[in-house]
């Protein structure tokens, strides 16, 4: 058996000890670890759907069994799509991503960027809608380190809660767009000895208004007496120039409303002016954190949520097909995203190839060894 090989399924084993088998076992053909090691090293290999990962494990069967056991052979696209179909998703995103956390822990990941996609072509006409999964992502390494998927006629915010459950944040700092921007989940990050970066917007209007007053008071008085830290960068790049400019203002203890967010002390204004061929545009976003104001730190924390959107979900868009293929069984879509999540993750930490995952998938694809290698780099 290759080290790599044995390693990977040793790794998988301590993952999934707890995770229980919604099969008959003794009838089953197909051990649940071989099924689950099996879609991993497919999804890294490019395949896309159940047919694809069958296709897959028929043309590297020999490889496959120098690590794994098989004792029924390749399993067909329809066990595949039952067995992912009947796992609880929950426990199963649950045991997938203790892997990740565990290769966040080993790092010390700070910044945790939390935010929520759909599944395009999950839905039914007139009797389902789309799928949506919350992701927690670690922006400085580059790891997906759980998924809550939204039950369906709910929202982002009864699913955030659920996926901070799963999360170590005693240090980090959770980032959350406006969604996440409730006094719940400010206080539960707290108590998981978090941080948070939370954007203010509409859906806390009476907030959000407080914040825009007390902001401009301090600007017209250049924030005499007030403790405030600026920072600003520019950026050119892509027929576009961007200044950030980034003011953290303390609020004072008697700030409206202040006592109900828990440890609430700084108040982050982000203003971005655009110049694109020309045309000049400006934004203003505000954003909440228990942080002090250190304006350079708070602004790099916002500028790393983007890591989600740009490392993340445009990449399970384009060089994973996501939106493109139907898949209306909720738990099984779920399932598999959650695969297709860690193999972004493994993939983002080989660092030999230089040319992204598209190509680092053509060559797992092409070289067996190079697979390995994948599993290898990212082992806890």
């Amino acid at each position: 058996m290759d080290e790599a090989g044995r390693e990977y399924v040793e790794g998988l084993q301590r993952c999934f000890e707890s995770l229980p088998d919604p099969r008959v076992v003794p009838r089953c053909d197909h051990p649940l670890l071989d099924i689950i090691a099996l879609t991993l090293l497919a999804v890294m290999c490019g395949a896309e759907d159940w047919p694809d990962i069958e296709l897959f494990g028929q043309q590297r069967r020999e490889f496959l069994k120098t690590f794994l056991a098989l004792p029924g052979g390749i399993p067909s696209h329809d066990t595949f799509r039952r067995v992912f179909g009947r796992l609880d998703r929950a426990q199963f995103s649950a045991c997938l991503f203790t892997w990740t956390q565990a290769l966040c822990a080993a790092v010390g990941g700070k910044v945790i960027a939390i935010d929520g996609k759909a599944l395009r072509r999950s839905f039914q006409r007139g009797s389902q809608a789309m799928l949506h999964l919350v992701t927690a992502w670690a922006t400085e390494q580059h790891l997906t380190l759980g998924q809550v998927a939204c039950e369906e006629k709910s929202n982002e915010i009864t699913a955030i809660p659920e996926l901070l459950k799963l999360l170590s944040l005693k240090g980090a700092t959770v980032t959350m767009d406006a969604m996440g921007c409730q006094k719940e989940i400010v206080t539960q990050i707290r108590d998981q000895k978090g941080h948070y970066v939370l954007q203010v917007k509409g859906n806390q209007p009476k907030l959000a208004e407080q914040l825009v007053d007390y902001f401009g008071t301090g600007l017209e008085t250049e924030f005499a007496d007030l403790e405030h830290d600026v920072h600003e960068t520019t950026n050119t790049g892509h027929g576009r120039t961007e200044t950030r400019i980034v003011h953290a203002v303390a609020l004072p203890q008697d700030f409206p409303g202040r006592a109900d967010w828990k440890d609430l002390r700084t108040l982050v204004v982000v203003t971005s002016r655009r110049m694109v061929q020309g045309v000049e545009s400006w934004e203003a976003r505000h954003y909440i954190t228990d942080h002090r104001p250190r304006a350079q730190f708070l602004g790099s924390v916002i500028r790393s949520h983007w890591s989600i959107e740009n490392s993340q979900h445009y990449i399970l868009d384009v060089t994973f097909g996501e939106d493109s293929r139907r898949q209306q069984d909720r738990t099984g879509a779920a399932n598999l995203a959650a695969i297709r999540r860690l193999a972004v993750s493994l993939l983002r930490q080989e660092t030999t190839n230089k040319r992204g995952v598209k190509n680092k998938r053509l060559q797992c694809a092409l070289n067996p060894n190079y697979l390995l290698k994948v599993l290898a780099n990212a082992k806890f």
